[in-house]
Parts: structure tokens; C-alpha cells; sequence
């Protein structure tokens, strides 16, 4: 559910195949990546503060 959350597809292209379990794990990847540079980011800025 998260590439839904994260508004990259919709549902209902879940549902009615139109997004292939290959697309879902290419935007899962993408969004663990994401985010993951998103926590080291804030920690370097972290870091940087003190």
C-alpha cells in the first residue's frame, strides 16, 4: 500500500493489474530509498547543529 499512500498509483491499478508486482516492488525500492536519504539527511543536519 505504500506506492498508494504515497500517491505514485492508484488503487484500483492494484486491483485490476494494470500496475504488475514489478512495478510495486520498483516503487517500494524507490520509497525505501527515499526516505532512507531522507533520515540521513536529518541526521548529517543533526549532526551539524552541535
Amino acid at each position: 500500500m505504500r506506492p498508494v499512500l504515497e500517491g505514485m498509483c492508484r488503487y484500483e491499478s492494484l486491483k485490476d493489474g494494470t500496475v504488475s508486482l514489478g512495478d510495486i516492488a520498483l516503487m517500494n525500492d524507490a520509497l525505501a530509498v527515499r526516505h532512507e536519504n531522507e533520515r540521513r539527511y536529518m541526521a548529517s543536519k543533526k549532526g551539524q547543529a552541535q
